[in-house]
């Protein structure tokens, strides 16, 4: 059976109070609208058929280049009917149109096959739940005593009577339907109610009409159809969705020092026995292996944290172009940086205020104290002094430092990219060096200490 998938992204979303489209704001770090985008994904459609609307251009682009997507633009925007009228010539003739909501962003895959089955290409199957706070949703009226009823209708809240506002079953904005009868209830719309607009909800009373069957397919979970309209349902839908991650975690096994003080950003994978404490921020793809420990107040973004790392308060692993990897046992931080191309192999130690960017410390290599690594391949058992740096950029072009296998380097040195410190050399602190130091030798490079007899400090001039 052909399936196509329509997702409604063209409100302007008023109550966000935002220059931004509402489909674009964040929720995991991930905009609403591809959060659905990648569960449409997922369910073998022919084509995905997105529905520009407010802000066409920014939501376009930011979903540009996704296999199998295509936009619409309707403009002005005159209704959830009109909507999906714009989306008709890109629909199969036959088969099966399941529409989505672009500021919906938890719906299930299973659910959204749940709902596609129950449609089967022959029924009209409308996507239901039932809420304590139905305010805002269009109410599912049934036949009989509406309760065990055959659906005959969905009232918008703005045009309900106090009796079916009453109504806790509520329409959820997402359905499935057979495309040739879709493409004819869609041509009879009129938008004779109190806003002046198509409302797609009003195919139901149609279907009906003609004898085709209404069903309804029941959600699991309310959090997989609550919408974001303003910035305190976004806030709530974010907080819902962290507890989700959250759970999952601690069901495999992770420590979580405070669930309500976590948040997942992308994929997070953990080994067993993690401890994850307070305020942790996990960005992009991040793993963590066996007995990884992370502090409070770290932010790790796109790195593999291997077994029995460390990782102390107030770390920030950025690896957003190249990745980072921080080797079994390592232990970082408190307060380190770690950039993209960081490579910590096993039992490294980065101490407070030291940052690393495109640079390999192999085995045992040490970093305790206010430093920088750019650049550089570190080699086994290295001590590298507090203070230190290394100078890779000449202003125009990156420049690599090779430190090779059980060097020592003093405090406050300065190493001039390119170059290569022998092993087992020694640089004396406070040293610039510019050229290779050779191996096993005390290298030395600093100004003569004098002290200048009689020399007096300038006095400020009285005025």
């Amino acid at each position: 059976m052909t399936l196509d998938v329509v997702i409604m992204a063209a409100g302007k979303g008023t109550r966000m109070k935002s220059q931004r489209p509402k489909v674009l704001h964040t929720l995991a770090g991930r905009p609403l609208l591809h959060h659905v985008l990648d569960t449409a994904a997922t369910l073998g459609a022919r084509q995905i058929v997105t529905i520009t609307g407010h802000g066409a251009e920014e939501v376009e682009r930011s979903i540009q280049g996704r296999e199998g997507v295509v936009c619409v633009r309707q403009e002005p925007q005159l209704g959830t009917g009109h909507a999906v009228q714009q989306a008709l010539p890109r629909l199969a003739e036959a088969g099966t149109t399941l529409i989505l909501n672009g500021d919906v962003p938890l719906i299930e895959a299973a659910t959204a096959q749940t709902l596609v089955a129950a449609c089967a290409g022959e029924r009209l199957a409308l996507l239901t739940i039932e809420l304590q706070d139905p305010t805002g949703y269009g109410r599912i009226v049934r036949s009989g005593d509406g309760r065990g009823g055959h659906v005959v209708g969905i009232v918008e809240h703005k045009d309900a009577t106090p009796e079916q506002r009453a109504i806790r079953e509520v329409y959820t904005g997402m359905m499935a339907a057979p495309t040739a009868q879709l493409r004819r209830w869609l041509a009879q719309l009129k938008n004779d109610n109190a806003q002046g607009e198509y409302y797609l909800t009003d195919i139901v009373a149609m279907a009906v009409a003609e004898g085709v069957p209404v069903v309804a397919a029941h959600a699991a979970s309310e959090v997989e159809v609550l919408g974001v309209n303003s910035p305190a349902q976004l806030a709530d839908l974010e907080r819902r969705y962290q507890r989700r991650e959250a759970e999952r975690l601690m069901e495999a096994g992770v420590r979580l020092a405070d669930p309500a003080r976590f948040d997942v950003r992308g994929r997070l994978v953990c080994g067993t026995d993690v401890e994850i404490d307070v305020n942790c921020v996990f960005e992009g793809e991040v793993r963590l292996g066996d007995g990884v420990r992370i502090g409070a107040n770290c932010c790790i973004r796109n790195a593999e944290i291997q077994a029995g790392a460390v990782i102390h308060p107030y770390t920030h692993i950025d690896g957003e172009s190249g990745g980072v990897i921080v080797g079994e046992g390592a232990l970082v931080g408190p307060f380190a940086r770690l950039r993209p191309g960081a490579r910590l192999g096993p039992e490294v130690h980065i101490g407070n205020f030291v940052e690393v960017k495109n640079s390999t410390l192999a085995r045992g290599a040490k970093a305790n104290h206010l430093a920088y690594l750019g650049d550089a391949t570190v080699g086994e058992r290295v001590n590298y002094g507090a203070g230190s740096i290394t100078a890779n950029y000449d202003g125009a072009n990156k420049h690599r430092t090779v430190i090779e296998a059980d060097v020592h380097v003093g405090s406050n040195c300065v190493l001039v990219a390119p170059v290569t410190i022998g092993a087992g050399a020694t640089i004396g602190g406070g040293s610039t060096i510019s050229k290779d130091a050779p191996a096993g030798q005390l290298t030395v490079a600093r100004a003569k200490q004098v002290t200048i007899p009689g020399w007096q400090r300038p006095q400020k001039k009285k005025a």
